[in-house]
């Protein structure tokens, strides 16, 4: 049995699938390595995969003194069990198995990988902390709501669906300032990126999240049927922003 996934700028759910995927191989001894990523490959050698975790939209693999991120980037790949003609960055095999990554950064890291995450960060970690996001997310008070939402060190995970998705349904413009944000909605932004993570992961397993986008990528408002809005490049992020101008409300001082 042999699967190819490719994901295209990843987002935490994504890599959650990633981690699932790849749990066959936790506690497995490296048989083999090779890659051209500029680690030292051979410490991986002979050693067991203690644990495989995700963190945000890093893919984590730990040994005994050290830890393997993988970052997806734009376009980033990885196969099980079966190769592809491009040269992989890293790939290890073991008894029951194989898996390779393509198009991706791979760091080694020394230490214990609890020592350099913070889990209460992820969004899709069991001990996500609202109350330690939405107090970061006020002190980013000159910045656009559509970067703040993409800054992994408040919300760990979140890409540019989910950002889309999650300002569409809590009725917020992404060119809003987050000092003009109501407390009252920004509360409801922190709690709603939470929910449309484990929404995407669901919609992600079952092969129907585009489905159910409402306004990523769409033309017309799932609500009202106006004309959705494209902003290319928007904000210091320099990512696609789609809104509706009439059901999303654009924050003023005003």
């Amino acid at each position: 049995m042999h699967s190819e996934t490719i994901v295209i700028m990843p987002e935490g759910p994504s890599i959650v699938i990633l981690r699932e995927e790849l749990s066959q191989f936790k506690g497995k001894k490296v048989l083999h390595v090779s890659g051209n990523a500029k680690i030292e490959l051979e410490r991986m050698k002979g050693k067991k995969v203690l644990d495989m975790r995700s963190w945000g939209k890093h893919f984590l693999m730990s040994f005994d003194d050290f830890f393997i991120r993988i970052h997806l980037l734009m376009f980033g790949s990885y196969r099980v069990n079966e190769e592809k003609e491009a040269a992989p960055r890293l790939k290890l095999q073991f008894k029951n198995g194989e898996f390779s990554f393509y198009t991706c950064s791979v760091k080694l890291i020394e230490g214990n990988v609890d020592d350099v995450y913070d889990w209460e960060r992820d969004t899709m970690s069991d001990v996500w902390d609202p109350e330690k996001a939405y107090k970061s997310l006020v002190l980013e008070k000159e910045e656009l709501i559509c970067d703040s939402l993409l800054d992994q060190e408040i919300f760990a995970g979140v890409g540019n669906i989910i950002k889309n998705e999650v300002l569409f349904l809590t009725k917020v413009q992404p060119a809003s300032l987050v000092k003009d944000i109501p407390m009252k909605k920004l509360k409801e932004i922190v709690k709603t990126a939470r929910e449309y993570c484990f929404d995407f992961l669901r919609w992600k397993r079952i092969f129907e999240l585009k489905k159910h986008y409402r306004v990523h990528t769409k033309n017309v408002c799932a609500d009202c049927g106006s004309k959705i809005v494209l902003m290319q490049k928007m904000g210091k992020r320099k990512r696609r922003s789609f809104f509706c101008p009439h059901c999303q409300v654009l924050y003023t001082k005003e």
